[in-house]
């Protein structure tokens, strides 16, 4: 069942002056919400369907003057505080989602890429989220500031979240000493991934597994594990290798807080008769099990393909041009706000894409969705 929408979105303060008010920032959120729930991409679908089912949004909210104009509509939202929305956002998501102990937290990033002002120099706005892979949805998000990049967003998103007995997963961007240290002072776990901006940690990681491989394992915990996979005309054999680590062996290994494991994935692709093999290491705080860890870093890849895909693909966020103001960062949560609603329902047996299709054509549908399915 879901939970009532407006409850956690009516604290956002108006920032109209009274005298300009002739519709109520209520009505506008929640117009605005049930129409990118079915299908809305921009501020002039949000207008058609408000005068398509305004006496279905009346039923909720009183819409005392009507359906703003498309014009008024970007406005409003436009000038939002965007942290006022993020607040309402988690605390609208803190009551959907079940606990996040044992659940896996992929964090990652994506840009808008047609939200950048060329007249102001503005960048596309970039959002990092947190996708729960146990509720499939999105538990919380953060702007990464202009001039900057995912390393300074990343703590702050962490701050906001949950982390009590979950695995927290994020691709080598950040992987950094000061992120692996938040999560486990928030009592959670850590699989990241290394790359070349951890160029000196990549290589002591992959010559304690040369030295491992030398001495057979010997006096050291271990374990591997194998699956194969075959779709789309390719078969990939993914072979998982765990192993304790010697914090003393890292040049800097005693500041990684919670530092137990390193994890050795090797896949062997084979494509119209190709045969190719990469392979990437990984750190963690979790003890030895190799099947367990490949299971993390196999959930890492949920919010690409259920989240980022998703909304490139079936929301088309990448062609949005929004731009106006904080358009474009309250617009992307209204996006996932409707993902999110789309993702815990269970009553329809069918794509988001359709879903979509259907809360635009039923009505009881649209309210089962976003007021519960009592109403």
């Amino acid at each position: 069942m879901s939970v009532n929408f407006i409850k956690h979105f009516a604290s956002i303060e108006d920032p109209r002056i009274e005298r300009c008010k002739r519709h109520e920032l209520m009505d506008l959120l929640f117009l605005s919400t049930c129409a990118v729930l079915s299908n809305a991409e921009g501020w002039e679908d949000i207008e058609d369907f408000g005068h398509t089912k305004l006496d279905w949004l009346r039923k909720y909210l009183p819409f005392a003057n009507g359906i703003p104009t498309h014009d008024t509509i970007a406005r409003v939202l436009s000038r939002l505080d965007p942290n006022a929305v993020q607040q309402c956002f988690l605390s609208w998501v803190q009551e959907i989602a079940s606990a996040s102990s044992g659940d896996i937290i992929a964090i990652d990033g994506k840009a808008a890429r047609r939200s950048f002002t060329t007249k102001e120099r503005r960048n596309p706005l970039h959002m990092v989220s947190a996708w729960s892979c146990h509720n499939g949805i999105v538990l919380g998000q953060r702007k990464v500031a202009d001039k900057s990049n995912e390393i300074t967003a990343i703590p702050l998103l962490l701050d906001l979240l949950d982390l009590k007995g979950a695995t927290v997963t994020i691709d080598a961007m950040g992987c950094q000493r000061e992120v692996a240290a938040k999560i486990i002072s928030k009592q959670g776990h850590y699989m990241l991934a290394l790359k070349g901006n951890q160029g000196v940690l990549q290589q002591e990681v992959k010559a304690w597994f040369h030295k491992a491989r030398r001495s057979a394992f010997h006096g050291l915990s271990h374990q591997q594990n194998e699956q194969t996979d075959h779709g789309h005309g390719r078969t990939e054999v993914r072979r998982c290798t765990q192993v304790v680590i010697d914090p003393q062996w890292l040049t800097k290994g005693a500041q990684w807080a919670g530092l137990k494991t390193v994890v050795e994935i090797e896949s062997e692709r084979h494509v119209d008769g190709k045969i190719t093999n990469e392979t990437r290491y990984y750190i963690s705080s979790h003890e030895v099990d190799a099947q367990h860890a490949a299971t993390i870093i196999r959930g890492h890849w949920e919010v690409e393909n259920k989240l980022h895909w998703v909304l490139d693909v079936t929301f088309r966020e990448d062609e949005s041009r929004i731009r106006r103001g904080h358009g474009a960062e309250v617009m992307n949560a209204l996006r996932k706000i409707a993902l999110n609603l789309l993702q815990q329902n269970s009553t329809r047996n069918a794509s988001m894409k359709r879903k979509r299709k259907m809360a635009a054509l039923d009505d009881q549908f649209r309210a089962e969705l976003l007021l519960g399915a009592d109403l």
